[in-house]
């Protein structure tokens, strides 16, 4: 057996690679949530580690319910055999088709002990600590999977002012919405009564002019990427304010 040099003797090993870890198990035809992660989470000091899972367009619940069987090992692949701070399903139509009980436990079964994220999960939790009760949503789908989500925030105790929908059925086209036209359609879509507006998917590019919506609206904008990096981020233990992009990620979590 050869014996190590002077110099690997000397070599000494950090913990891990980066000191916080955020696990993110996205649509195979994802092009926003990696780039909307990047954008709030500070890399030097939260790694964001990625895995994708086979999805066909077009977005209809019944093909965002056939990723369910996908989620276990999706989740599993990302750092096998380490731990997690915290783990995120980015997609909000499906977790309101499939429920949150159902993708948390098989994100559960693929990284046993991480607290675990869905976009859903993660509006309602923003909404809390906002005190926001009665809300306008924007989603980009179509009307029947729309519906889903409306329907889970109404189960969740929210009032839902209006629902406006763009009608688009494929998520790389939905990545390819300009952010002119999502400002334009927010403003259109809040109600005069609503506490804040709820932008839905993962894959519009509201992240980006969230805080120009806001601005524009005088009322808390929410959407689906920038909750989710703000819930894995106090998951994580990352508890200072994030600016730029609304005032939820000046926000603690609320319990």
């Amino acid at each position: 057996m050869t014996q190590p040099t002077a110099l690997q003797q000397r070599i000494q090993l950090d913990d891990r690679p980066v000191a916080r870890r955020i696990g993110l198990v996205l649509l195979s035809t994802d092009h926003t949530s990696e780039r909307d992660f990047a954008r709030m989470v500070p890399g030097d000091e939260v790694g964001v580690y990625c895995n994708r899972i086979a999805f066909r367009n077009p977005t209809t619940p019944e093909n965002l319910r056939a990723m369910e069987p996908e989620l276990i090992v999706g989740a599993a692949l990302i750092l096998p055999d380490e731990p997690l701070d915290a783990i995120c399903y980015a997609c909000t139509a499906a977790s309101a088709v499939l429920g949150d009980d159902a993708v948390l436990a098989a994100l559960g079964r693929g990284k046993p002990g991480v607290p675990a994220v869905t976009p859903p999960l993660a509006v309602r939790k923003g909404l809390a600590a906002l005190a926001a009760k009665r809300i306008s949503i924007l989603t980009p789908y179509l009307e029947e999977t729309a519906a889903p989500v409306a329907a889970y925030f109404r189960a969740h105790g929210f009032t839902v002012d209006r629902l406006t929908n763009l009608g688009i059925d494929d998520d790389r086209t939905i990545a390819r919405v300009a952010t002119r036209s999502i400002i334009e359609a927010s403003r259109e879509a809040l109600h005069e009564e609503s506490d804040a507006l709820f932008i839905s998917c993962t894959a519009l590019r509201a992240v980006e002019v969230v805080a120009v919506i806001e601005a524009l609206a005088g009322r808390p904008v929410v959407t689906s990427n920038q909750a989710s990096a703000w819930m894995c981020l106090r998951l994580a233990g990352i508890d200072r304010p994030i600016s730029g992009y609304g005032r939820l990620p000046s926000l603690p979590l609320p319990n």
